[in-house]
């Protein structure tokens, strides 16, 4: 069970007390609101963090004193959390009962951490020149791999056509040119903004009682100066109206992408009738998409959905030969139209119920999937914990996925085909 407490004004505790591990977990989540004009700052400023700090200046020394912590280790975590970007640092470490008599690992962790984020190595009023301009070109070539894989480009590029008015068409790393503007000044000014604005959240993973991290990690915390600018809540989809564009490159298979919006939104008490109806429509290998438009009449080499419950975005994605378009479209649409009128078999019904409780299970198989559900639970304002979203699972009949279909609606497409500009 998880339990939250609040260590300061704007700073939050999540505890997942878990005695099943050999290690345990802690994240760190300054949470912003998701914008153009700092989304590349927020992707690189724990990457830099990561370099060095006033104590241990090198990822040399950095790597010597996680090795003395029994080879715990330390990394960047950046999300995309509907409406809100959350950039801070995650952390692993052997849990006490296992380190050798004597040795204490999760008070000197927490103290690592705290230095990591409070005092990094500072030249000349700033984050060091060499690192942050290190750190850029990593950057960049995460955002240039993606667009290297046309899946995720064509993707990417249907959310950002179809959320015009809405920030989660945003990039969650940024974009090239906003990374490339970037100096060690500007990105020092931000680390600054961030310690002294931003709501943190923490979630902790491990057999320590609350009380005791959540006093250690106090003990820390203490070096934030707060004017803390509180979040507006999550919102629905509010994009303008639909966008369908084509754009051409040198591709063998031509990618088509498909955009639907719904009210229905994770907070909403519908929700488990709308994840059952993705799964059912294109959410696996016994869904309608999969099962009619590629294996049953071959219209595509791949094809499924994905449903963003924080926001209420349902998105289609099939890769297919780039004359068969039309037919494909037509097709995806005539599939969305026989949930809407209830055409669901109950072997598909239960096919997809069972994958979603299938899914769900395996939240609690390590501590990294217990971190990553409860944070993104926490910071979308979901309103069912895993027994209550299971029982809601559970309980969807034909009559309810077909009423959540009916609340869907097509909105934008992006396709993406062979050839030059």
């Amino acid at each position: 069970m998880i339990e939250t407490k609040e260590l300061m004004p704007g700073v939050r505790l999540h505890s997942f007390r878990d005695t099943r591990f050999k290690h345990g977990a802690l994240s760190i989540q300054f949470v912003r609101p998701m914008a153009k004009e700092e989304a590349a700052l927020n992707a690189l400023l724990p990457a830099v963090l990561l370099r060095g700090t006033r104590d241990y200046p090198d990822l040399r020394a950095i790597t010597l004193r996680l090795d003395d912590l029994y080879g715990a280790s330390v990394s960047a975590l950046v999300r995309r959390i509907g409406d809100y970007q959350t950039t801070g640092l995650y952390t692993t470490f052997i849990e006490d009962k296992f380190a050798m008599a004597g040795d204490e690992i999760l008070k000197p962790m927490l103290e690592f951490l705290g230095q990591m984020i409070f005092c990094p190595l500072i030249t000349d009023g700033a984050f060091p020149v060499d690192y942050v301009e290190s750190e850029k070109k990593n950057l960049v070539s995460t955002i240039e791999s993606e667009i290297n894989d046309k899946r995720v480009y064509a993707s990417g590029k249907l959310l950002k056509n179809m959320c015009q008015g809405d920030s989660f068409g945003l990039p969650r790393l940024g974009e090239t040119e906003d990374v490339e503007r970037i100096t060690a000044q500007a990105l020092y000014s931000h680390y600054e903004k961030i310690l002294r604005e931003s709501p943190v959240e923490l979630f902790y993973v491990g057999s320590a009682d609350a009380d005791v991290v959540g006093n250690l990690l106090k003990q820390e915390l203490q070096k934030l100066c707060r004017q803390v600018q509180p979040l507006q809540p999550q919102t629905a989809f509010s994009g303008q109206e639909g966008s369908h564009e084509t754009e051409k490159m040198d591709i063998a298979q031509a990618k088509l992408c498909m955009g639907f919006v719904t009210p229905i939104t994770n907070r909403d008490p519908d929700f488990p009738a709308m994840q059952v109806l993705n799964t059912v429509f294109g959410g696996g290998m016994t869904s309608k998409l999969f099962e009619n438009v590629r294996e049953r009449m071959s219209l595509c080499y791949s094809i499924y959905s994905g449903y963003y419950g924080v926001k209420g975005i349902m998105t289609v994605s099939a890769g297919i030969d780039e004359a068969k378009e039309e037919q494909t479209r037509a097709e995806i649409l005539a599939q969305l139209e026989a949930c809407r009128a209830g055409d669901i078999s109950e072997e598909e019904l239960t096919a997809a119920k069972e994958a979603l409780l299938a899914s769900l299970a395996t939240i609690h198989d390590s501590p990294s999937a217990i971190e990553s559900y409860y944070a993104t639970a926490a910071l979308s304002g979901i309103a069912f914990q895993p027994d209550a979203y299971a029982a809601g699972v559970a309980a969807v009949t034909v009559a309810d996925v077909a009423a959540a279909a009916q609340k869907v609606r097509y909105h934008s497409s992006f396709f993406l085909k062979g050839g030059s500009q």
